[in-house]
């Protein structure tokens, strides 16, 4: 048995006024509970209780005794409530990393809701093309696109989107597509190959090599949109910008990108961290619908 627990049934014994009353409120028997009053006096060498068939009272050591042992109860009190509350509240800091346009387009509108209705809770948001190990920067939330093969965290899909092979109008009004540069972004090889399927099923293949390349969405969209060659962009994206680009191959659609939530959580995920992941999660659904 822990001194701190021999320290916790002592306090009961006294806050309870006998040994009797004690045994009751913590569902043990008298005999058990004395052998614990017993074996700590004998650890610690002095008398603490004087009892009598009718009464108990603490000798001077057992007083002094007493209020640190009242402290310690109050603190782990204090410390089981707040432990709970975080199970009833959402607060405390949770950090969270996505790519770019997913941070910028879905994320970060669906957290600024959370926070707004959950003033306790922090949050620290990573924009990152890259896929930062969770663990070294101290990551509680990833989100990333395609499932992350060669990781420890849990993860789970949560939602997808498509992306769109698109130009400048201007741009499509002379050469043919396969003759036209290609923007890549960071994460995609220079052989760019992408399998398009049309409404019937119909597949056509486009394959090119990337003559540009950049490491961030915003940079790739403006080169598109400024006419310097063709590339993807997420169709959550490209509803805003429908004057100014336009579908490289209509009629034909990419493959879906799945999302996916990844986390080191082994059991209960914190209910902060719950609560962001549902907003992320009912964002990204009603940015596809």
């Amino acid at each position: 048995m822990s001194k701190l627990r021999h320290m916790s049934l002592f306090a009961q014994i006294v806050e309870s006024g006998s040994i009797t009353a004690a045994a009751d409120t913590l569902g043990l028997s008298k005999s058990v509970l004395s052998q614990h009053l017993k074996a700590l006096e004998q650890d610690l060498g002095v008398m603490l209780l004087r009892r009598t068939t009718r009464k108990q009272s603490l000798t001077v050591a057992g007083k002094a005794f007493y209020a640190q042992c009242k402290l310690i109860n109050q603190t782990a009190q204090r410390a089981w409530l707040e432990a709970t509350q975080f199970n009833e509240i959402p607060k405390g800091k949770v950090k969270i990393t996505a790519p770019n346009v997913l941070m910028t387009t879905l994320i970060a509108p669906a957290l600024a809701a959370v926070i707004a209705e959950y003033p306790e809770l922090e949050l620290e948001l990573v924009a990152d093309d890259r896929q930062l190990d969770l663990q070294a920067h101290c990551i509680d939330l990833a989100i990333r696109v395609g499932r992350s093969e060669n990781s420890d965290a849990k993860q789970r899909w949560i939602g997808e989107f498509k992306d769109v092979l698109c130009a400048a109008p201007i741009l499509l009004t002379g050469k043919p597509p396969e003759n036209l540069r290609y923007i890549a972004n960071g994460w995609q090889p220079r052989h760019i190959e992408h399998i398009l399927t049309s409404g019937k099923g119909h597949e056509k293949v486009f394959s090119t090599i990337a003559s540009c390349k950049v490491n961030t969405f915003e940079t790739c969209f403006a080169m598109i949109a400024q006419g310097a060659g063709i590339g993807l962009v997420p169709e959550f994206k490209l509803s805003e910008y429908t004057t100014q680009l336009c579908e490289v191959f209509p009629g034909y659609s990419l493959a879906p990108n799945p999302v996916f939530a990844l986390h080191t959580f082994d059991r209960q995920v914190p209910l902060s961290l719950r609560v962001c992941l549902q907003a992320i999660e009912n964002k990204l659904a009603q940015s596809m619908g």
